[in-house]
């Protein structure tokens, strides 16, 4: 019988690993008898906007439904970026870093997160699939660019969903007026940080799977509704705090100076974390061209402001040094003689959670859908439900993982998983975008080639060197940046110059360019430096993993599937 005829739920060997490297153990030793010559030849293929859009979606059997608006999309992005994050992160870093100058924290990462999101902007318009930033990178720099930025905030978005579970039942216990652990089951069986069990979390998770696995309209229309109550919490947080401000707390204005403000930064950035979920969406949009654009420009916009106004209403409300880091709006709010106000905010935290739960369910299957399109984890994960047009296996990838994290490992596990990643991915986006300005296979002469690559590097290589002598702290000395910045500014100047632009954008693209990409290239850089040690260490593990993964397997089945060394359903 042909796949057509074929029911959706499969487990055969076949429906996992039907390429010809894994039919037999001789098959799969000859493959990696080629892993040289085979990552070679991966390493410098690329794919290209056809492949993507048209022949990879036969993969999944059934299309994904058309049914998103540019209002759907705003209110995705809404509902993707306002989490726990902007009452948490806020409090910890203005009492620990930036003191009131945590608004110029969220202006500054809102900035870099606004740049990053012109760039994505671009590619989802132009590239209306499901894959995302995994697709755009497979385009312009090959597949393993492509997998390891896409696996490593997969991998993040799997840990993420767990630890905003794990937040969720914190809320709900003191939105009960009960402790944070209330609802946690305590055990002696493991060990501590893994101790407390949480099944509220798993039930959690697993309904807002089932919800997005149902309809992709119906999860919009109740992302729609709860983002709309959280929005009214959000607009009382933040007239509330601006009739108790006193605006002798914001003096002194700078106590940990300019080093505090992007410290905070770095860390707050994450609060921006989502957004390359609505990209995600593009296939289920009716007008990706138009809708696109408004929907990620529009809902960084209004949430950029609302970050800066909340963290403002808090700096005004309390003493920087009160501010409590773990429920800062909370004890501000009963500063003031609102005690009251604390349930609002745990309401608010809970709503922005449960969205963030929502569109994160969807966003994360997209990626995982596109990945399996193109056989870098079994294919059968690319399948679209024919009655629900939604990719109920990818959620079901997603989901379970998540699910076992949030039942055993505590949020202080958790704390330190904060997205490096993210930023890494960020990073790559504009790298990308220029790569596809500027060179076009088969068309753009070698020398062009050759003095775009210099240029980046130069780039990249003073980015890092910026953000490397903003870390050495060396006060009072500005010798390092008189060095570094202008060889950015020189290499970027390179391109204007020397690399004449090969594309341009067909309906919508990213303003001043190359500058704005090169700007977010340097300042995503700058902000990952600022990111400790431990961040470093988690990166480079999980990339060593993602890697063994991909000379075993994923390298295989790709190099196949490129080949078309596929064995025929049966």
């Amino acid at each position: 019988m042909d796949g057509e005829e074929r029911g959706y739920w499969r487990w055969s060997k076949r429906d996992f690993f039907p390429e010809e490297s894994f039919q037999s153990f001789g098959s799969y030793r000859a493959a990696l008898s080629q892993t040289c010559s085979r990552f070679k030849n991966r390493l410098v293929s690329r794919s290209d906007d056809d492949n993507e859009r048209f022949e990879l979606r036969k993969q999944s059997e059934n299309e994904m439904k058309r049914c998103l608006t540019w209002w759907d999309l705003v209110w995705f992005g809404f509902g993707s970026v306002i989490g726990a994050g902007i009452f948490v992160l806020t409090g910890q870093e203005a009492h620990e870093n930036a003191g009131p100058a945590i608004v110029l924290s969220y202006v500054v990462s809102g900035v870099s997160a606004m740049l990053s999101v012109f760039c994505y902007t671009e590619f989802a318009v132009e590239i209306p699939v499901a894959g995302g930033s995994f697709a755009y990178l497979r385009i312009e720099l090959g597949d393993f660019a492509a997998f390891i930025t896409a696996g490593n905030i997969l991998l993040e978005s799997i840990v993420g969903t767990a630890a905003v579970a794990r937040a969720w039942t914190s809320y709900f216990a003191t939105l009960l007026n009960r402790k944070p652990n209330a609802l946690r089951i305590e055990t002696d069986l493991t060990s501590p940080g893994f101790n407390l069990l949480d099944p509220i979390a798993v039930v959690v998770i697993v309904v807002a799977t089932t919800i997005a696995s149902i309809s992709t309209r119906k999860t919009s229309l109740l992302n729609w509704i709860a983002s709309a109550v959280n929005t009214l919490v959000i607009l009382f947080v933040i007239i509330a705090g601006f009739i108790h401000a006193d605006t002798a707390n914001l003096t002194p204005f700078l106590p940990y100076g300019p080093e505090g403000v992007f410290r905070a930064a770095a860390v707050v950035y994450f609060a921006y974390g989502g957004f390359d979920n609505i990209a995600t969406m593009a296939e289920e949009t009716k007008n990706p061209s138009r809708d696109i654009p408004i929907g990620l420009l529009g809902s960084m916009s209004i949430v950029m402001v609302i970050y800066c106004l909340m963290a403002l209403s808090l700096s005004m409300m309390q003493k920087y040094t009160d501010i409590d880091p773990n429920a800062a709006y909370s004890v501000a709010f009963q500063s003031v003689g609102m005690k009251w106000g604390k349930y609002l905010v745990a309401l608010g935290a809970l709503k922005g959670m449960t969205t963030v739960l929502l569109v994160g369910a969807l966003g994360q299957a997209r990626y995982v859908t596109h990945i399996a399109r193109t056989h870098m984890i079994p294919p059968v994960f690319a399948l679209v439900h024919p009655k629900t047009g939604t990719p109920i296996n990818a959620n079901l990838l997603v989901a379970i993982p998540s699910a076992l994290i949030a039942f055993f490992s505590g949020l202080d596990v958790l704390a330190s998983l904060l997205s490096i990643s993210t930023l890494f991915i960020f990073t790559m986006m504009p790298i990308a975008l220029l790569v596809r300005r500027y060179y076009v296979r088969d068309t753009t002469p070698r020398a062009h080639l050759l003095k775009l690559i210099i240029c980046l590097l130069i780039i990249v290589a003073s980015s890092m060197a910026t953000s490397a002598y903003w870390g050495m702290r060396v006060k009072g000395s500005w010798i390092g940046y008189t060095i570094t910045v202008p060889f950015w500014f020189l290499g970027t100047l390179g391109i204007v110059f020397f690399v004449p632009q090969q594309r341009a954008p067909k309906v919508w693209g990213v303003p001043l360019v190359p500058w704005l990409p090169c700007l977010s290239i340097a300042t995503n850089i700058f902000l990952m430096g600022s990111l400790g040690a431990m961040a470093f260490l988690r990166f480079g593990i999980c990339t060593l993993v993602m890697l063994l993964y991909y000379f075993l397997f994923g390298l295989h089945a790709t190099f196949d599937m490129a080949h078309q060394q596929i064995v025929p359903k049966s």
